[in-house]
């Protein structure tokens, strides 16, 4: 009786846990986790495509008194529900990233008046009226706190990454033997012992497209 959140959050925290379960280095330094911050949402934000993939939904989502499993249409409306909003809400992100970017790239030590220095690069990079920052300037706490200062971008780096990475399974089948362990192989096993990108080209062939997640967002048709 969990609601999908919740559900997201499960499949989400399970992949980081797999990454420190199947870890196989010899420096508790290296290993699990501790790698760098846009590649350690890798093994958690791939797991989310599953969690509401159909093929996975027939598994686990049945209802709680027949059993049945959930019909197609209502997967069908889940899709749907998860396109709303997407071209607001990356916009959203990516002014915020490139914000906190701009006061990381200041040159010289001045003082700032935050709204206008907020607004000033809202036109240099013509952020309209209609969308706001997602963290203005003084509560945007990723700025100068958490690990993520000059790298608030990483989340959706890390989101290219998982969405490409995913499409692996999707090219084999979600539940692909081999396509599965190599993901173990070459990313949960490995820690920091690598380059991520050195990593993950072992696993996926090839570096990781973006194509992938503008597709999970719905914004793939845009560029067309």
């Amino acid at each position: 009786m969990l609601s999908l959140d919740e559900v997201e959050t499960f499949f989400h925290e399970f992949g980081h846990g797999l990454h420190g379960l199947l870890s196989n280095c010899t420096y508790k330094s290296l290993s699990g986790t501790s790698v760098p911050r846009d590649f350690v949402e890798l093994p958690s934000q791939i797991m989310e495509h599953w969690a509401t993939h159909p093929e996975m939904l027939k598994i686990y989502a049945l209802h709680y008194k027949t059993k049945e499993p959930m019909p197609d249409e209502l997967i069908q409306k889940l899709k749907n529900s998860t396109y709303f909003n997407q071209g607001f809400a990356t916009v959203e992100f990516v002014a915020s990233a490139l914000l906190d970017m701009r006061y990381h790239t200041l040159t010289q030590k001045t003082e700032i008046n935050p709204e206008e220095f907020q607004s000033k690069v809202s036109n240099e990079i013509g952020l309209i009226p209609e969308i706001h920052y997602r963290h203005a300037s003084t509560h945007f706490n990723h700025i100068f706190s958490g690990g993520y200062s000059a790298g608030y971008y990483s989340y959706l780096w890390s989101g290219v990454l998982d969405a490409d990475a995913f499409e692996a399974f999707r090219e084999k089948g979600i539940f692909d033997r081999d396509v599965a362990k190599s993901f173990r192989n070459n990313i949960l096993s490995r820690g920091k012992t690598e380059d991520p990108m050195t990593l993950y080209i072992k696993f996926r062939g090839k570096e990781p497209s973006i194509e992938p997640l503008l597709k999970v967002r719905g914004l793939h048709t845009i560029n067309q």
